[in-house]
């Protein structure tokens, strides 16, 4: 909800001021929308092919469902999506298959807790990219799958 005051003003007096409201529905959140992939996730002392050796992670946005789900490079995994704005939360338990994968195991635990500190996401003028966010610093970078 987006609140204007309009006011107009002639020759120093006060002719009109009225407040305006509109609703503006922003189509950022449904630009989530479709599946991504991992190509950048920072902390980890490894570097990004060694933590995946042989599958990148993906996330998947159902906007319209409120819901997420992907592949953390070895099990899947589901939840909630909540979305506001730019604001993403993904500290909600989220059900997470228990396949046991020799390669890349230090990858998904790195994908899923980094996963948890994201707090806001951009995307990129190009609309090919998607940053997740955590307080004022970028840890993970998808691009559209």
């Amino acid at each position: 909800m987006m609140k204007k005051i309009f006011t107009l003003i002639f020759a120093g007096l006060l002719l009109l001021s009225c407040n305006a409201s509109k609703t503006i529905k922003s189509d950022t959140v449904s630009k989530l929308d479709g599946s991504w992939e991992l190509n950048y996730i920072t902390g980890p002392r490894i570097a990004f092919d060694g933590l995946y050796p042989k599958k990148k992670p993906t996330i998947i946005f159902n906007t319209k469902e409120n819901q997420v789900s992907g592949n953390n490079s070895c099990n899947t995994y589901t939840g909630k999506l909540f979305v506001n704005g730019n604001k993403i939360d993904f500290t909600q338990p989220m059900a997470v298959t228990k396949m046991m994968c020799m390669d890349g195991q230090q990858g998904e635990q790195t994908y899923m807790g980094t996963l948890q500190k994201i707090t806001s996401y951009d995307i990129t003028d190009d609309g090919k990219t998607r940053n997740f966010i955590s307080g004022d610093i970028a840890m993970m970078r998808f691009t559209r799958k």
